[in-house]
């Protein structure tokens, strides 16, 4: 498993819990930086996925 794929999973973590502080204590700025943040994981973690399938070809 690549370490994009690792890196970009712990950073949607840390996002989606921003967002969901954000929400319940409804501060707007940590909700949008929670769903930046997740979207960054996400994207990451796509990095990361097409590594690995490069390095399985």
């Amino acid at each position: 498993m690549d370490k994009d794929r690792i890196k970009g999973t712990v950073k949607k973590a840390k996002g989606a819990i921003k967002e969901s502080i954000g929400k319940a204590s409804d501060d707007s700025s940590l909700e949008a930086e929670g769903k930046i943040e997740k979207a960054e994981g996400a994207l990451q973690t796509a990095f990361g996925k097409a590594k690995d399938a490069l390095r399985k070809s």
